[in-house]
C-alpha cells in the first residue's frame, strides 16, 4: 500500500510533538496525585461540614465555656454557610481565632475548688517532721507569752567546784525553802528566806564525793545523800546529823527520789533499790532491768508509777507494788529515745502524763502515757536536753539544755510552742529546782553558778521576790556566796 510509509511518518511527527509538549515548561504542570496541603484542607472543610450537619460535636473540645460555644455555632451557621464555594478552611480558622479571645481564656476555669482546704487543727504537728529533723540547734519561731518574763534572772550565786556530769542530781529544793547544792565533797544549805547558808556535811574521803541530793516531800527536816562511794546517808537538817547510812549499791549513787518514807536510789552498777527508811532492813525492792548507769528518778504525784532513766536509753515505767520485791519487771520498757534519759517530770495537771528528755544525741522531749506506756508526743529541741520542770499554775514546761545552746526554754504544752528562751548560762545547764510557792526556778550549770528565774510567777503577783533574803551572808568557807 502507498501510504503505508506515509501513515508511519505522520505517527513518528505526532511522538515528536508529544515529547516537545512534555519539555514545554511554560504551561501548568499537572498531576494525577493530589497535594498534601490540598488533601489536608479537603480534610477539614469536611470536618467543618460535619459540625454543622451534626450540631455542636466536634466543636465543643475547642470552646472552654458553653456561652463561647453556642455564639460560635451561630456564627459558623451564617458565614461558613455563605462561603461554601470559597475558602472554607480559612474562614472556619478566623472564626475560632475571633471566639477564643484571651479574656475568655482567662475568666474560663475548667477545673475550679469551690471550697479552701480545711486547715489543720490548733496545735497539730508533723509527726515525721520531727522524727527525720536533722538540723542540730535549729532556730524555731517564739511566740509571746500573755504574762511578762524577765529575761534575766533575779538573782545569782556562785557555786565553785560544782561538778561536770551529766549523770549527777546535785540540786533540790524542800518545802520548807531550803536549797540544797551538793559542791564536790560538801553539801550547803541555803534559806532563801533568810539567805543564810549553812554546810549540812563534808565527806572526809579523798576520792569520794557527792554524787545526788533529794530533800524528803513532806517537812523538809530530813535529806538523802548519794556518794560516789556506794553510800546513801540520810541526814536529819535540824539537828545537823547523820542519822543512818543505807548500802546496798556497788557503785556511785547519782539518783535519788522520794515516795512518802520510801527512797528510791539508782547507781552506776545499774540497779534501782527501795529503801524504807523506817525499818532496820532497809532494802524492800530491788530492780535490775537497766543495763548501764540510772541518771533520773522520779515517782508519780499519786505514787503509783515511778520513772527511771539511763544510759541505755531506756526509760522504765513500774509499778508501785511491783517494784517492791527483789527482782521486779518493769510494767513498760521504752526505747524510743537515742540517748541517755535523765530528765523527768510527771504533770502535775493530767494524771500518768509524763515528760522525758534524751541526752546530746538524741535531743527531744518526748510525751508518754504511763498507763498504757503510748508515745503521745515527741518535740526536737536541737540541744541536750538535762533538767524539765512544770509549772503548777499553768499547762507550761520548763527545760534546761546543754550542748550546744545551753539555755532554759519555756514551753505551752500540748502545742509544744517557744514562749521563752532564758540566756546567761556559759555552759550547760545541768540541774534545776523549783521553789515550794512554784514561782522561782533555780538552775545549775556547769560554769559554776546558780540563777534563779522569775518565770512560773502570775503577773502582778511577783511571789518569788519576798522568797529571797536581802542579806545572804556567806558560809565559813566561802563555797557558796552571793553575787
Amino acid at each position: 500500500m502507498v501510504n503505508t510509509p506515509h501513515g508511519r511518518s505522520n505517527k513518528n511527527n505526532n511522538d515528536l510533538a508529544d515529547f516537545e509538549s512534555m519539555l514545554d515548561l511554560s504551561g501548568n504542570i499537572t498531576s494525577s496525585v493530589v497535594p498534601r496541603w490540598q488533601r489536608k484542607q479537603q480534610r477539614q472543610a469536611a470536618a467543618a461540614a460535619a459540625a454543622l450537619n451534626n450540631g455542636n460535636a466536634g466543636v465543643d473540645r475547642f470552646i472552654p465555656s458553653r456561652q463561647a460555644s453556642e455564639s460560635l455555632d451561630q456564627s459558623i451557621d451564617t458565614s461558613v454557610m455563605s462561603n461554601r464555594d470559597g475558602d472554607t478552611d480559612n474562614d472556619y480558622s478566623r472564626l475560632l481565632q475571633q471566639e477564643l479571645q484571651p479574656d475568655d481564656l482567662n475568666n474560663s476555669r475548667v477545673l475550679a475548688f469551690k471550697k479552701k482546704a480545711p486547715e489543720a487543727k490548733d496545735g497539730y504537728q508533723n509527726s515525721l517532721k520531727i522524727l527525720y529533723s536533722q538540723q542540730t540547734g535549729a532556730k524555731k519561731d517564739v511566740i509571746k507569752p500573755s504574762r511578762h518574763i524577765p529575761s534575766a534572772p533575779v538573782r545569782i550565786l556562785d557555786a565553785p567546784d560544782v561538778l561536770d556530769d551529766y549523770y549527777l542530781n546535785l540540786l533540790s529544793w524542800s518545802s520548807t525553802n531550803n536549797l540544797a547544792v551538793a559542791l564536790s565533797q560538801s553539801v550547803y544549805l541555803w534559806d532563801a528566806s533568810t539567805g543564810s547558808i549553812n554546810e549540812l556535811m563534808s565527806l572526809e574521803t579523798e576520792n569520794d564525793y557527792v554524787s545526788s541530793v533529794s530533800w524528803i516531800q513532806q517537812g523538809g527536816s530530813h535529806i538523802a545523800v548519794g556518794t560516789a562511794s556506794n553510800q546513801v546517808q540520810l541526814w536529819d537538817v535540824q539537828a545537823q546529823k547523820q542519822v543512818r547510812s543505807m548500802d546496798g549499791h556497788s557503785a556511785r549513787v547519782g539518783a535519788l527520789a522520794w515516795n512518802n518514807h520510801m527512797l528510791t536510789s539508782g547507781g552506776r552498777d545499774n540497779c534501782i533499790i527501795n529503801h524504807d527508811v523506817r525499818v532496820q532492813n532497809h532494802i524492800v525492792g530491788k530492780m535490775n532491768y537497766h543495763s548501764q548507769e540510772v541518771c533520773g528518778l522520779a515517782w508519780s504525784p499519786d505514787g503509783q508509777f515511778l520513772a527511771s532513766g539511763a544510759n541505755d536509753n531506756t526509760l522504765c515505767i513500774w509499778d508501785a507494788a511491783s517494784s517492791l520485791t527483789l527482782d521486779a519487771k518493769p510494767r513498760h520498757a521504752l526505747c524510743e529515745h537515742q540517748a541517755a534519759v535523765k530528765a523527768l517530770a510527771w504533770s502535775p495537771h493530767e494524771r500518768n502524763l509524763l515528760a522525758t528528755g534524751g541526752g546530746t544525741a538524741d535531743r527531744s522531749i518526748k510525751f508518754w502515757n504511763a498507763q498504757s506506756g503510748a508515745l503521745l508526743n515527741s518535740i526536737d529541741t536541737g540541744s541536750q536536753v538535762c533538767a524539765l520542770q512544770w509549772s503548777p499554775f499553768e499547762k507550761e514546761l520548763l527545760s534546761s539544755h546543754g550542748y550546744a545552746e545551753n539555755l532554759l526554754c519555756l514551753w505551752k504544752y500540748p502545742t509544744m510552742t517557744r514562749m521563752k528562751e532564758l540566756r546567761g548560762h556559759t555552759s550547760r545547764a545541768l540541774h534545776m529546782a523549783t521553789s515550794p510557792d512554784g514561782s522561782l526556778v533555780v538552775s545549775c550549770a556547769a560554769d559554776e553558778t546558780l540563777r534563779f528565774w522569775n518565770v512560773f510567777g502570775p503577773e502582778g503577783k511577783k511571789k518569788g521576790e519576798h522568797q529571797i533574803g536581802s542579806n545572804p551572808g556567806l558560809s565559813k568557807s566561802g563555797k557558796l556566796s552571793i553575787r
